[in-house]
């Protein structure tokens, strides 16, 4: 065979192989990146942004000022905005669209998904409440636990007005201090995402829905919290100083189902690193953010969907409320009964 054979070989071997190459639409995320690409960039699974397209498409206005976005585009630039955390400009720029435009889009967006907390961010009940109390009590052998509770700060820019320095927390930086009661799957079933950074925990405990709840016998079972909440019949907190061995066993038990809702606040930050480092828009939209991302963490729970890998490890200082709280006798008599348990 001479060389020019060759040559003819390879020619068409070529030509077949161009034949066979996949072009892939790189307008379209979802069908352009595979799984894992997809979820590395938009923190979630294209089921799951599929479901979420069917769910809330129809309340997204796809008109954006003189321009057609569709309702999954709008869906896929929220997400990577929760994804990345970054300045609104520059997503602007990866997509097409002016920074306004984005705006409007994660705006709009947010509001749509956080309308949906009705359906995934529900405190158990009934059958519920008991597999949880059930799952509780094999994790810390305390007994009636139906939820862990702590709050979280996430950073924000300065609100500017006369209030601005409200939200300005004892680190010293810009935050919203958010309230959560977590189940034992590490899924919200509470969120109260609305006080400035100074307020300290228990007060958004004291003045909030599910406190008034449990006070007035509405809902049953046990909350279980840290230090900077009251001791109370239905909310459990630990030893200040312990003395005892069964004070401090009950330290160690409570402790390790109280590491449920940080745990949960890790996960939830590290998907959506939005709530991690700075909520880049003003105040009224970044307390639907907020929202929106416990929405969308119970979804991926709900879903099983991985954890994207994170190779950002900027630590950013969380805010620790070290300051002691009033018991109560009810929650004291009901310490002492479990500690005498463990002794």
């Amino acid at each position: 065979m001479s060389v020019f054979d060759y040559l003819d070989m390879f020619e068409e071997l070529d030509r077949n192989l161009r034949r066979e190459r996949i072009v892939r639409d790189r307008t379209n995320p979802l069908t352009y990146f595979d799984d894992d690409e997809l979820l590395q960039r938009y923190r979630l699974s294209k089921e799951t942004v599929l479901e979420l397209t069917n769910m809330i498409g129809g309340d997204i206005h796809g008109r954006n000022g003189q321009y057609y976005i569709p309702p999954r585009l709008q869906i896929l630039i929220t997400l990577s905005f929760f994804g990345t955390g970054s300045f609104l400009n520059v997503i602007g720029d990866l997509v097409g669209g002016h920074k306004s435009s984005v705006s409007r889009v994660v705006k709009s967006v947010s509001d749509a998904i956080a309308a949906l907390r009705r359906t995934f961010i529900v405190f158990p009940t009934d059958n519920a409440a008991t597999r949880i109390q059930r799952d509780f009590m094999n994790v810390g052998r305390i007994p009636g636990v139906t939820g862990a509770i702590d709050c979280t700060h996430v950073p924000i820019l300065c609100p500017g007005g006369d209030q601005a320095e409200l939200f300005r927390n004892r680190k010293g930086y810009f935050s919203i201090n958010v309230q959560a009661v977590c189940d034992s799957d590490f899924k919200f079933t509470n969120i109260v995402a609305r006080w400035p950074g100074s307020t300290h925990d228990s007060r958004i405990f004291d003045n909030s829905t599910l406190c008034a709840k449990f006070a007035n016998g509405d809902i049953s079972g046990i909350l279980v919290g840290d230090s900077g909440y009251p001791l109370r019949q239905y909310l459990l907190t630990p030893v200040l100083q312990p003395q005892t061995r069964g004070e401090q066993r009950f330290n160690r038990h409570l402790s390790s189902i109280r590491v449920r809702i940080e745990n949960l606040f890790g996960i939830w930050k590290r998907r959506f690193p939005c709530t991690r480092y700075q909520l880049r828009v003003k105040l009224s939209t970044a307390l639907v953010v907020i929202v929106a991302c416990a929405v969308l963490h119970n979804m991926a729970r709900m879903r099983m969907e991985p954890i994207p890998d994170d190779n950002d490890r900027r630590p950013f200082p969380e805010e620790v409320d070290g300051e002691h709280v009033r018991r109560e006798e009810g929650g004291r008599a009901i310490r002492n009964m479990l500690i005498r348990h463990f002794e």
